[in-house]
């Protein structure tokens, strides 16, 4: 049995800003990370960050991972585990995870969650077809390991993933046929869409796929046109000859582990799909249990980055440790996601958020056990 004081289970921009924060406090940190290296989505982030300079402005995703993961290495109470899933959190406070083949049993006297979320998919006729990607995977096999992922695409989704992929794929020297969108509104930000315009993409709003057609392999994609009911226009159908179809219609939160603890969930779309009921401190409606990033609420990266510096906070406080600046800190990253989450665009995100806090400071204050 490895007992330590705070767990973090993920090692994404949440996670490595969680491991941060809790060793800043002094607190001994776990951070299991189940890929081989640290950073998660940061690593396969070619473009410049939005927000401020407290979240990295005008800095390359991957040049973040870089930092935060130079940053978690200089702390001599961050240990890391790569490789290492974890199977299990249980009600005695065991923590499994299997690494390397290993199977290791943790006590952690607190958690912090941040898992993450998985791509959603769209169901069509021969969806399944080799060259139907998820734009998570494209950006990792041209981002990560540099491989072009074919000649001719159609992106499927005009948020921001699917902007900015389509822009890298086009500067991989990949040519993309079109950009369609069920809604009638381009949902991502209008710079990444005039970029995209300026480039000679068309994006097509008010359409979606009818089917894939190819029989080893995607050959080609049928689309069609959606009335203000958002049902298929029969004859408006265009065919698109294409190898690569890439799907970026959301993120849903990995919340397998939060459901097998027994934290209260609820479904607020808003934030992507069922996401745990947490504090204005991220502390979900178990003791000690912490929640940052998408699994709490699919956002920004950069939105993750705070909340993880935040929960890492409220971990530490929680296990007893308290620095000078505590309160200060806390109002600062508050007002850092109150600045992400404002205006317009972060509409959607404040109405999600209201849905899923707990209107009580915290569910059991003290020291973990």
């Amino acid at each position: 049995m490895k007992n330590v004081e705070l767990l973090v289970i993920g090692g994404g921009p949440a996670g490595l800003c969680a491991a941060i924060s809790a060793a800043e406090a002094g607190v001994d940190v776990l951070l299991a990370e189940r890929d081989e290296w640290l950073g998660g989505q940061l690593v396969k982030q070619t473009h410049m960050f939005f927000g401020s300079e407290k979240q990295q402005a005008s800095v390359r995703g991957v040049d973040i991972g870089k930092i935060l993961v130079k940053k978690v290495e200089d702390y001599k109470n961050i240990e890391v585990m790569e490789n290492a899933t974890v199977l299990g959190l249980y009600e005695d406070g065991v923590v499994t995870l299997q690494q390397d083949g290993n199977y290791v049993k943790v006590h952690p006297k607190s958690v912090v969650i941040t898992t993450g979320a998985s791509e959603k998919t769209l169901v069509f006729p021969n969806n399944d077809l080799p060259g139907v990607y998820g734009a998570g995977a494209v950006q990792t096999l041209m981002n990560v390991y540099g491989v072009k992922p074919g000649n001719k695409v159609l992106m499927v989704g005009a948020g921001n993933i699917g902007l900015i992929v389509s822009y890298q794929l086009m500067q991989a020297g990949v040519e993309v046929e079109a950009i369609v969108d069920a809604s009638p509104n381009i949902g991502g930000y209008l710079v990444h869409a005039s970029k995209i315009r300026r480039m000679g993409i068309p994006i097509l709003t008010r359409h979606t796929v009818k089917e894939a057609i190819g029989k080893e392999a995607l050959e080609a994609a049928v689309i069609w046109e959606l009335d203000d009911k958002w049902q298929p226009i029969p004859g408006s159908e265009k065919k698109l000859d294409v190898d690569v179809m890439c799907i970026s219609v959301g993120l849903t939160p990995l919340s397998e582990l939060l459901w097998q603890i027994g934290c209260r969930m609820e479904f607020v779309g808003e934030l992507g799909g069922f996401v745990p009921i947490r504090n204005d401190k991220l502390q979900t409606s178990l003791d000690g249990i912490f929640v940052a990033g998408d699994v709490a609420g699919v956002e920004e990266a950069s939105s993750a980055m705070v909340e993880g510096s935040l929960a890492g906070l409220s971990a530490s406080s929680y296990l007893g440790y308290k620095i000078d600046v505590e309160k200060e800190l806390e109002r600062d990253y508050l007002n850092q996601l109150s600045d992400l989450r404002s205006g317009p665009v972060g509409e959607k995100i404040r109405q999600g958020l209201a849905k899923a806090l707990i209107s009580q400071e915290v569910t059991n204050p003290g020291q973990g056990s």
